[in-house]
């Protein structure tokens, strides 16, 4: 058994589809094959059920699953001690940011923090806040970033950065027309909303609760697993979304979309990182780079 196949047999299982992990990893799709094939002939089990194009994990491969990741993350350990070695000439982070933090406020910051130290490989992932607290949890990666509540006492936490989400429409909305805005019309009208998960629906519901306002009352049309997809849908005309103002400021800018109702309270951006899990010298200096973010 090597780090290669476990590599794989956890990139296919997170995707449950062999070329998606396969292009993941770049590497050919019978390769990806090849390394399944060769784990389940050699303890003979079968670690996948093939259903129609599609694969599910088997009995076997479910169990398997999270002792090739503690496995995994034992090896990055070790990479991240002999890189600590030669100080901050070399190294990788692995990073998971939830969708605002990842697409808008930590790249240019990563992008400064690499000028800094060239040597140094930075790997970021984006998926919502849930998705970031199950890979910091479990190893998958060393440090997280999220908006929005985070369900994991085990989880270290603090701020690092902070924006504020804006209610948008086009200009030609009716809660745009500048005639007053009571809170109980957001119920008359249509939404787009993020996905459950997501940092930016948890954050605008408990807005909404601070304002009075179920947020399980608002007529929902759409649910989008981005902003850039939330933006999209709503510059069609017709409907409500609560975004980003750091997603949101280039069509407010440009006139295609307007800022409506009350302004909603900041919200802040935090680091997440498992307490039990010692950081490298890369990702001490990164954070400490970011310390003077606030």
């Amino acid at each position: 058994m090597t780090l290669e196949q476990l590599r794989i047999f956890v990139a296919v299982a997170e995707r449950q589809h062999m070329t998606r992990a396969a292009q993941a990893l770049n590497i050919t799709q019978s390769a990806a094959s090849a390394a399944i094939a060769a784990l389940e002939a050699r303890h003979d089990a079968r670690l996948f059920d093939r259903v129609g194009r599609g694969l599910t994990l088997s009995e076997a491969g479910r169990a398997f699953l999270p002792e090739a990741r503690a496995v995994l993350a034992r090896a990055a350990d070790a990479g991240r001690l002999l890189d600590d070695l030669a100080g901050l000439k070399r190294g990788r982070i692995d990073i998971f940011a939830s969708q605002t933090v990842g697409a808008y406020w930590l790249p240019p910051r990563l992008a400064a923090f690499g000028r800094a130290h060239p040597g140094i490989e930075l790997h970021l992932a984006i998926g919502n806040t849930a998705q970031v607290t199950e890979a910091v949890l479990s190893g998958a990666v060393e440090l997280g970033f999220v908006e929005g509540a985070v369900e994991a006492p085990r989880l270290e936490r603090r701020q690092v950065g902070a924006d504020r989400l804006a209610m948008v429409a086009t200009p030609d909305h009716p809660l745009a027309q500048g005639r007053g805005f009571e809170v109980a019309a957001l119920l008359d009208h249509r939404w787009a909303r993020r996905e459950a998960g997501s940092g930016t629906r948890s954050e605008f519901e408990q807005a909404l609760r601070a304002l009075g306002v179920d947020p399980d009352a608002l007529p929902c049309a759409l649910v989008l697993a981005s902003n850039e997809a939330i933006l999209s849908a709503v510059t069609q005309g017709g409907l409500l979304a609560a975004v980003s103002e750091l997603a949101a400021r280039p069509l407010i800018a440009s006139g295609a979309l307007v800022a409506v109702g009350p302004e909603l309270p900041p919200r802040p951006f935090d680091l997440v990182r498992h307490p039990d899990r010692r950081p490298s010298r890369a990702a001490a200096a990164l954070l400490d780079s970011l310390s003077g973010a606030l």
